[in-house]
């Protein structure tokens, strides 16, 4: 009995090597088949104040959330950079748990560029938050427009969709939106794995702020179990709101009015209006 108890603990110390081995062997890289809306990246040019992007993703997404691919290009005056906003959006209704989370920067033109870190899907794959844990996906940083990733989310996959203003000065404000273009244009040079635990959406971003405000964002599982990482946000002093985090997402919730106006250009604008 003790050598077939010998045996067995052999065998499975054997398949954790052979896994491990197979789990550290698997490099990152940028030329695999991607599915079409995480196949393009963006090109970021930066000249004194003016930021230039190629490739701003634009999509539009029909029931079953297969997209028509469609990007532009555009310049920013950076002198105009007025505001940050971090959105949240969770993925279930009967538990705040996993979520997802991305920036936008609002412009004095009324124009705004939204930067997301996702996991980089290739063909055929899908995600789920266990398979975030094991080097299936790359990370990609995604620079879209507000009308791809907010109607996604509210119009296509039903999720609530929060669009909180942050606080902070332009000072600041510039800082990070040039960290996160430094981190975008790093992954295409030297790509990365995606990681639900260390290298997920809303932990890419703490470390975006904590770089250029140091401390800013405490330790915290809210990190992880992102759905709650707004309660964080509002407790930290990032979020410009004076109330308790329940009528914070009762004013910031935009899912009706990015139903209304998903067609609109005017599309960012309208669903940070008041009632």
């Amino acid at each position: 009995m003790r050598a077939f108890f010998k045996i067995i603990v052999r065998l499975i110390l054997l398949a954790i090597a052979v896994l491990l081995i197979v789990f550290f062997s698997r490099s990152p890289r940028n030329d695999r088949e991607w599915m079409p809306d995480f196949a393009t990246l963006p090109e970021i040019t930066i000249e004194g104040d003016q930021l230039s992007i190629r490739h701003i993703r634009n999509s539009r997404y029909d029931a079953e959330a297969r997209a028509t691919v469609a990007h532009y290009d555009r310049t920013f005056d950076l002198n105009r950079l007025e505001s940050v906003w971090f959105v949240l959006s969770p993925f279930r209704e009967d538990w705040r748990g996993p979520a997802h989370s991305f920036l936008s920067f609002g412009f004095a033109d009324s124009s705004y560029l939204a930067v997301s870190v996702e996991a980089r899907k290739e063909i055929g794959e899908s995600y789920t938050v266990w398979k975030g844990l094991y080097r299936n996906f790359e990370l990609i940083y995604v620079i879209g427009d507000e009308r791809d990733l907010i109607p996604l989310r509210t119009n296509i996959w039903k999720d609530d969709v929060f669009v909180y203003p942050a606080k902070t000065n332009p000072e600041k404000t510039r800082e990070l939106l040039l960290d996160v273009l430094a981190r975008t244009i790093e992954l295409q040079e030297k790509p990365e794995f995606y990681n639900t635990l260390t290298q997920n959406c809303t932990s890419a971003l703490g470390e975006h702020v904590n770089r250029i405000a140091p401390g800013k964002v405490p330790n915290s599982w809210k990190l992880i179990i992102t759905g709650y990482s707004d309660e964080l946000a509002l407790d930290a002093g990032l979020i410009d709101w004076d109330g308790d985090i329940e009528s914070a997402r009762e004013r910031f919730r935009v899912n009706e009015k990015a139903m209304l106006y998903a067609d609109d250009p005017r599309f960012s604008t309208l669903i940070r209006e008041s009632d």
